[in-house]
């Protein structure tokens, strides 16, 4: 069987967690092996760069968050995404580059285009098979991150609702702009009833790579 590459994009309190979770154990029913990660995170270089972005108190630097986010994710894909899809394996991912286009795009005002330039260099022009974007309305993303106990500081989700709004926007944007990539699903309802929304588009993709 061929690789294939999905990701899962959306604003915070969309989901995605619960659904790479629910999805991932879809896909190992079906027979497919399954290599899920996240950005930033998903390497030991990457762990670093996830504190520095997300856990630093006080100011970054748009321009150095959108470099930090590039260079972790050049990092993920040479080691990890690329060998796993040679393998044929699945890799499900939670955030790719069009988190990066979103928020230090739309969210931070930096040009979008220069954004996906860099992270397209970045990865010598990966792009998924499928990006699921679970779209929330801002203010009940909101009031779900508002439920999640202990959750640590993260610098990302300190914003208001009007930065959350734009990265709302740039996300349905660029899903407009790509749609044979993307699949825009209802993120609200129970994790079941969205699970089911997620699963048909994924069929979809996978039928046309066996």
């Amino acid at each position: 069987m061929s690789g294939a590459f999905i990701t899962l994009e959306g604003g915070d309190g969309s989901g995605k967690t619960t659904q790479a979770g629910l999805l991932q154990a879809w896909l190992e029913e079906q027979g497919r092996t399954v290599v899920r990660t996240r950005e930033p995170g998903g390497t030991e270089l990457g762990i670093e760069i996830r504190r520095l972005v997300q856990h630093t108190e006080g100011h970054v630097a748009p321009r150095a968050e959108a470099l930090l986010y590039a260079a972790d994710r050049a990092q993920h894909v040479a080691t990890l995404v690329r060998p796993a899809l040679e393998r044929g394996e699945v890799v499900l991912q939670d955030r790719y580059l069009d988190s990066s286009v979103a928020y230090q795009g739309a969210g931070r005002e930096l040009d979008g285009t220069q954004i996906r330039d860099l992270s397209l260099w970045a990865t010598d022009g990966l792009l998924p098979h499928l990006t699921i974007l679970l779209d929330i309305d801002p203010a009940a993303g909101r009031e779900r991150m508002a439920g999640r106990a202990d959750a640590p500081y993260d610098r990302l989700e300190d914003t208001g609702l009007d930065f959350a709004e734009r990265v709302r926007d740039a996300y349905l944007a660029l899903a407009e702009a790509e749609p044979t990539r993307f699949a825009v699903v209802e993120a609200s309802g129970s994790p079941d009833e969205v699970h089911a929304r997620v699963v048909s588009p994924v069929r979809a993709m996978l039928d046309t790579r066996r």
